[in-house]
């Protein structure tokens, strides 16, 4: 079956460039795009389907702009009455990605992110790609890298990093891993851990081998696609964040943690997602 890129839209700048970014990226994978609007009918203004038909018309008209400057791309639309977490969420239940507009920075701005999309990313099992209002093709000009977060196991990253080559592949361009690393407590050395840090010859050479580790598969699978492996000492969120300003894509991991007030979506991945200026996709764990 063939995935769709999925983008949802709102007719807000934020997701009117999310829809642009996921035509372009439609193209680039040769896949179709589908644009889905959630609505909900308010008794306040006119009849249900006089509501219905003004949504229409605007969905309609933003995918006619996106299609005008890709002849030949597929597009659908899909305008659903029911609430924005729960209609997203099922429409990316079978896409291959789906794409939403991200507002401003920082934690009080930025929370206004977490009314729809950190919940949709917390809640499918599809990678979700989050665009600022104001990006650019511009943006994914050649020597701008995909930048992707690997920690843990090779496994532990391992969605991440095939997501990341995946989109290296497609635009021709560099996929720069990233692994950040930090002193551990001495009461966290155990004798197995104290034999592995001798064998690697430190801290440091320990944590670089990691990473070739895990990225090793995929320089396999994709040989075309240039590979720079990064370690650096710090914290995994502001060590992505101060690769961001060569990135063109940022692509993270995502393990959903449940609490008593929902799903949450990591440190690492809300950190990036506040501050980064350059698209992002939360990628979850396979």
């Amino acid at each position: 079956m063939t995935r769709p890129i999925t983008a949802g839209v709102d007719g807000t700048e934020e997701s009117l460039a999310a829809l642009a970014w996921a035509a372009r990226e439609a193209v680039r994978r040769g896949l179709p795009l589908r644009v889905v609007h959630a609505w909900r009918f308010q008794s306040d203004l006119a009849d249900r389907a006089t509501q219905e038909q003004w949504v229409r018309d605007g969905v309609e008209e933003a995918v006619r702009t996106v299609v005008e400057r890709h002849p030949g791309l597929g597009a659908a639309t899909a305008v659903l009455e029911g609430a924005p977490v729960e209609t997203l969420t099922a429409a990316a239940a079978d896409a291959e990605l789906l794409v939403l507009g991200s507002r401003g920075h920082g934690p009080v701005v930025g929370f206004l992110l977490g009314s729809v999309g950190q919940q949709v990313i917390a809640e499918t099992a599809r990678p979700v790609v989050l665009v600022r209002a104001g990006d650019e093709p511009t943006g994914e000009a050649a020597g701008r890298e995909i930048v992707v977060g690997q920690q843990g196991d090779p496994d532990d990253s391992a969605a991440a990093l095939r997501f990341a080559f995946e989109t290296a592949a497609a635009r021709g361009a560099t996929v720069r891993a990233v692994r950040a690393w930090t002193l551990p407590p001495v009461f966290a050395y155990s004798p197995g851990s104290l034999k592995m840090l001798d064998e690697a010859g430190g801290l440091e050479p320990y944590e670089k081998k990691a990473l070739a580790a895990a990225v090793q598969p995929w320089r396999e699978r994709f040989p075309d696609v240039p590979v720079v492996e990064h370690v650096e000492m710090g914290s995994a969120g502001q060590v992505l964040l101060s690769e961001a300003g060569r990135a063109q894509l940022m692509v993270v991991g995502r393990r959903a943690h449940r609490t008593a007030v929902g799903a949450r979506i990591g440190s690492v991945a809300h950190g990036v997602l506040h501050h980064a200026d350059c698209p992002v996709a939360v990628v979850p764990h396979d």
